[in-house]
């Protein structure tokens, strides 16, 4: 980065800390969305233009769904997956552009959580009620009708779908090992869905090696849900292999002290013991 992107990354991360910061009825999900984006992009992504976009998005969709017969629902599909072209990105699942609100709305591809958010954020502003399900391993919404009813759809696969599809896709992802329960169809929270779309970026940046980016993810992490002791782990995990070992011990000593008795307690234990170790020859 440019001097320049790096103040324009650490803008973007003030501004996302004020919106982790909001309760999480009142956190603007586009908003923050896009700025996970404008830290990852500074010149790629300008936070107010995309959400004129999903603007302009949805007042299209309110004057086709002001005049539908029919399911508002199937008529609102119709617009996003047909007319405006979004689908799953199934050829390059782990891009990391995929986790990218403004990527998103540019290349039309992304993955389940990205294009629900597509879905949520251009559906109400349609004036079409619309929330979130995270199932197990993927990621959904609930649509509804004039009269209450709700329509589950799967935006990745760009079609209506049912608890019966559910279990078929629980059933690809997890060998049949796990059973669609209604606590899998409850509705998610802003903070839940901010924090699955970093998650994802970590683990395709630690899959990439790239280290510095995921710890920036997990750093995110951290402002949705502070008390998340797996992730302070993860930080100090992350802060070792950048060589950064003061903080990396300080931050896995913590997670230790805090839980004590975690199933990983011990190989963590014995990380540390490695991070004196590197500390030791490092200085």
């Amino acid at each position: 980065m440019t001097p320049a992107d790096k103040i324009a990354a650490s803008d973007a991360r003030a501004r996302f800390a004020e919106e982790a910061a909001r309760p999480d009825s009142e956190i603007n999900l586009a908003r923050a969305a896009l700025l996970i984006g404008a830290e990852e992009e500074p010149r790629l992504c300008n936070v107010e233009r995309y959400l004129a976009r999903l603007e302009e998005m949805g007042e299209e969709a309110r004057a086709l769904l002001r005049v539908a017969e029919g399911s508002r629902v199937e008529a609102f599909n119709r617009y996003l997956f047909d007319a405006q072209g979004f689908e799953g990105n199934q050829a390059d699942y782990y891009d990391p552009r995929n986790s990218m609100l403004h990527q998103v709305l540019e290349r039309r591809k992304g993955i389940p959580i990205t294009l629900s958010i597509v879905y949520m954020e251009v559906g109400r502003r349609a004036g079409l009620r619309v929330e979130g399900v995270g199932l197990p391993g993927h990621f959904i919404v609930r649509a509804f009708e004039r009269d209450g009813s709700g329509l589950l759809v799967d935006p990745f696969y760009c079609k209506t779908t049912d608890a019966e599809e559910c279990q078929k896709r629980l059933d690809l992802i997890y060998d049949g090992k796990v059973t669609l329960g209604g606590e899998h169809l409850n509705t998610v929270g802003t903070r839940a869905i901010l924090v699955r779309v970093l998650g994802n970026l970590k683990a395709v940046y630690i899959q990439a090696q790239l280290f510095r980016r995921a710890l920036a993810a997990v750093e995110r992490i951290l402002l949705l849900t502070p008390h998340d002791l797996e992730e302070r782990r993860d930080r100090g995990m992350l802060l070792a292999q950048l060589d950064q070992m003061p903080e990396a011990i300080a931050e896995t000593q913590s997670y230790l002290n805090l839980a004590p008795e975690a199933t990983d307690a011990e190989a963590v234990r014995e990380q540390l013991k490695k991070m004196h170790i590197r500390r030791a020859m490092l200085n």
